[in-house]
């Protein structure tokens, strides 16, 4: 039996991991998607509740793998991952609530009242926490395009996809360290954004 303490720490880290899985799906949703189902499938490190099981089917997995290999050739070609942005402004949130709500429930953390009384919550986390990591990244591409003649943007993407699977692995199996990784992540684009902005001004001089 699980005392109140204990239960209060396992809905803490599995906020954790939805919080660290959403972040990863603000930059490339498809990655932690994939991720969460072949574990959840081929493992026994998530198990994922009934609503949520589509996840791991075998349809799911193809589908997710396909998007992913698109997603991972159109954004590193300049331009055309405006128009992918563009297109992923509402994919990226929907995982990212998904993602969320999948992983809390998953890891019992609706073993609350509360949790099972508003399970809304835990999408809508997801949702702002995507969007917001979405909207830093589509509002710092055209600027590093432009900046670099698009030399930038296939460096800048694979950082991102890389970026997108640690933080995807660290949410799942070290959600405490998803505080620090979303710090590095967040110091990571302020340094970018102010490099592209040192090289515009040179550029205009």
């Amino acid at each position: 039996m699980t005392g109140p303490s204990t239960g209060k720490q396992e809905a803490m880290l599995a906020s954790l991991t939805g919080l660290g899985l959403s972040a990863a799906a603000g930059l490339n949703a498809y990655i932690p998607l994939l991720l969460v189902g072949v574990l959840a499938r081929f493992t026994d490190v998530i198990a994922l509740p009934e609503p949520y099981r589509w996840i791991q089917s075998g349809w799911a997995l193809g589908v997710v793998s396909v998007l992913l290999l698109a997603e991972l050739v159109l954004d590193k070609v300049p331009v055309v991952d405006h128009v992918n942005d563009a297109v992923q402004t509402l994919v990226r949130p929907t995982v990212g609530g998904v993602i969320f709500a999948a992983t809390t429930a998953a890891a019992q953390a609706d073993a609350s009242s509360w949790m099972q009384d508003h399970p809304w919550v835990g999408v809508l986390l997801g949702v702002a926490v995507a969007g917001i990591v979405h909207a830093t990244k589509a509002t710092a591409r055209p600027v590093v395009n432009a900046t670099t003649v698009g030399v930038g943007t296939p460096v800048v993407s694979a950082a991102e996809d890389v970026a997108s699977l640690a933080m995807s692995l660290v949410a799942v199996f070290l959600p405490v360290l998803v505080v620090v990784a979303l710090l590095l992540v967040g110091w990571a684009a302020y340094a970018m954004l102010r490099r592209v902005r040192r090289r515009r001004r040179w550029a205009a001089t």
